[in-house]
């Protein structure tokens, strides 16, 4: 039996000013993102994954403490409980990527992962942090990740998460496929100028070396008054030979939506042996601090 499925990708301009208060930045992007979830689903969607910190701007531009008013628990928080409500209506996978509170005090960058009929399955934690000039200032906010790279048996498929700077590291996407992600989505908030040359060369590699399907997300625009650079969208969906099968706007919100067919993880896996023939007894100093 062919296993197709419609996915989502959802990249989104910031509607708020990052001067208004806090909540009111949240509530905005919010309201707008389900509404943008409800057009996927209309569309046919059968998961979709938002844009890191979808709820707020990038806001590591600077190091303020007023930000840390964003954090909300995973899965008690409410908006997760929103958007398990939302994934139920819809019967739709969701991906959620917040600013997540542990205790208080310690937050991370984190993604929970909601099923289609509603159930909350699990979080990833962002694990690779970058604090570095310009306007990547994220250790002041983020605690790295200690959970692992989970993947998650979803109504559409095994789903791994990977955030942001987490594609800079092949490690942590060789792991994702090891423990047996078929589709891996990498919610981001990256620059022109900066990595703009890798967006299309890195994630494309990863799908390649693991045999899956990635989806790529990116926020599109600028937000003042930071101005650090033009996020400059183009979120997109690769198979697991590494062609873009569908690919978003530059600089506007857009729906990015793909059909995937999981069937072809194997056909590619029967041509290039790559998980039979690692060799792992070999690659002790990859390891090594």
């Amino acid at each position: 039996m062919a296993r197709n499925v419609k996915g989502a990708l959802i990249q989104a301009t910031l509607c708020e000013p990052a001067t208004s208060p806090v909540q009111k930045i949240s509530k905005a992007m919010i309201d707008k993102h389900v509404d943008l979830i409800g057009q996927a689903a209309a569309k046919g969607a059968q998961f979709v994954c938002l844009q890191e910190l979808f709820n707020g701007p990038y806001f590591c531009a600077e190091q303020d403490t007023k930000w840390y008013e964003l954090t909300e628990r995973i899965p008690d928080g409410p908006t997760v409980k929103l958007m398990q409500e939302q994934a139920k209506k819809h019967q739709m996978v969701i991906i959620v990527p917040i600013y997540e509170e542990d205790l208080p005090g310690v937050y991370y960058n984190a993604a929970a992962v909601i099923d289609a009929d509603g159930s909350y399955l699990g979080k990833f934690r962002k694990m690779h942090i970058p604090h570095c000039a310009p306007g990547f200032w994220e250790k002041f906010y983020f605690r790295p990740g200690n959970l692992g790279y989970p993947v998650f048996d979803t109504r559409v498929g095994k789903i791994g998460v990977y955030i942001c700077y987490d594609r800079h590291f092949p490690e942590g996407a060789r792991c994702l496929g090891l423990n047996g992600a078929e589709i891996v989505l990498n919610p981001s908030a990256t620059v022109a100028g900066l990595s703009e040359y890798l967006w299309k060369l890195e994630q494309p590699a990863h799908a390649v070396a693991n045999q899956y399907f990635v989806g790529a997300i990116n926020r599109p625009g600028t937000e003042a008054p930071w101005n650090i650079g033009e996020f400059y969208g183009q979120s997109y969906f690769c198979d697991p030979r590494g062609q873009i099968i569908a690919e978003g706007s530059r600089d506007t919100d857009d729906i990015v939506m793909a059909d995937i067919d999981l069937d072809l993880i194997r056909e590619v896996r029967n041509t290039w042996q790559f998980f039979r023939d690692r060799r792992p007894e070999s690659y002790e100093a990859i390891v090594k601090p």
